[in-house]
């Protein structure tokens, strides 16, 4: 027998890592052991509790319901994503103005033409002749730019793209969250509604992503984690096994780090296993086999140098080296380590901009992943 989810809570809380990362399939309990984990921190009543002295924030499906749609069933022309009013969206959107970031983080992530747009406060009367006060930045409406004068009517964006703007919200007030933190003196920070902050829970932000994106999401999430300098720990569960094993790859020499997998068990209880140093999963032969196919196609996008960079990390891991760069050719070693660090670190322009390579970028990943299979032995990972 295994255990419940509030002993899996404790067991994350005594473990007292910076950072634990959770892979666990759907269906596993993943957002439920968010929220056991919250009451075990945190033991309020969500209905009364305020965002002062928070000790834990979170993201999971409660945070998408925040979020919904109003369709404008009648006429059809002016469909809006609703924001429940709650405090963290406040708190980032009107106290901290934070809607430039929010829009930046999104486009990123989906279309750099497709554009939020937040409601000023306004008033209209109901049925009854009653004045109803609808808030700012209570309502959000999506259009693409068109680049003339012509104006865009408002979309109703895809269930991906949504998940994008809400973790992106959650996102912005996470960068905002270190960085007050970060200010070591409590008194020199600019609000002290964080001051109790103990713990994030990020339970499975986007998985609706492309590969590139989704890699660049997780790349992101690690950066903005190794910025914080203080007490804030970090969980984050997935079901995405491409999103773990990069977290995994980025966390893999941070101290103070523990990955974990989570299954639920027959008799409906649940195990939590530590896993070993390197990935539980085959992902360097699925990496090996998409290079290959991209080489054969020709069609190498610069994010392919990520897939190659994480092929020689787990390459080394497997192999007992203690840097990846020990594998590359001895001869230009440093011009290639470079040029992998180079194209593999992810810009905070838009998706276009990723997937721009020069010919000659694409001759040295071809011969890189060639030598890769010459120098340790693999075969042909193509299906």
């Amino acid at each position: 027998m295994g255990d419940s989810l509030p002993e899996i809570a404790q067991t994350l809380r005594d473990a007292d890592k910076k950072m634990q990362l959770i892979y666990a399939f759907n269906g596993s309990g993943k957002t439920r052991l968010s929220r056991e984990f919250k009451k075990l921190i945190a033991p309020k009543d969500p209905d009364t509790e305020d965002e002062s002295g928070i000790k834990v924030l979170y993201y999971n499906a409660f945070t998408e319901d925040l979020f919904y749609w109003d369709n404008d069933l009648d006429n059809d022309t002016d469909r809006k994503l609703k924001i429940q009013p709650n405090g963290y969206t406040s708190w980032i959107l009107v106290e901290q103005g934070q809607e430039p970031n929010i829009s930046t983080h999104f486009q990123r992530y989906t279309n750099d033409k497709l554009t939020p747009s937040f409601n000023e406060q306004f008033t209209f009367k109901d049925k009854y002749d009653k004045d109803i006060i609808v808030p700012a930045y209570s309502e959000v409406r999506f259009s693409f730019e068109t680049g003339d004068d012509s104006g865009s009517e408002f979309v109703k964006i895809s269930k991906g793209e949504e998940s994008c703007f809400i973790w992106s919200v959650f996102y912005s007030l996470l960068e905002q969250t270190i960085s007050v933190l970060n200010v070591l003196e409590v008194a020199e920070r600019e609000t002290d509604q964080f001051n109790y902050l103990q713990y994030v829970f990020i339970d499975d932000p986007v998985s609706s992503l492309d590969d590139s994106h989704l890699i660049e999401l997780a790349v992101d999430i690690a950066t903005l984690i190794k910025s914080s300098t203080s007490e804030l720990k970090f969980i984050i569960t997935t079901h995405n096994p491409l999103f773990y094993n990069v977290l995994f790859n980025e966390f893999n020499r941070v101290k103070k780090t523990k990955k974990w997998r989570l299954e639920k068990l027959i008799d409906g209880t649940f195990s939590l296993v530590e896993q070993p140093k390197d990935s539980p999963f085959s992902y360097h032969l699925f990496l090996l086999a998409e290079l290959e196919k991209v080489i054969e196609s020709g069609d190498i996008q610069k994010y392919h140098f990520n897939f190659l960079r994480n092929l020689f990390e787990k390459t080394s891991t497997f192999l007992g080296f203690n840097n990846w760069e020990e594998l590359l050719p001895q001869e230009s070693r440093q011009a290639y380590y470079n040029r992998i660090i180079n194209l593999s670190s992810h810009s905070k322009h838009n998706g276009a901009e990723i997937s721009i390579i020069e010919e000659n970028d694409k001759r040295v990943l071809s011969f890189l992943v060639g030598e890769v299979k010459r120098m340790y032995g693999f075969k042909s990972a193509i299906i």
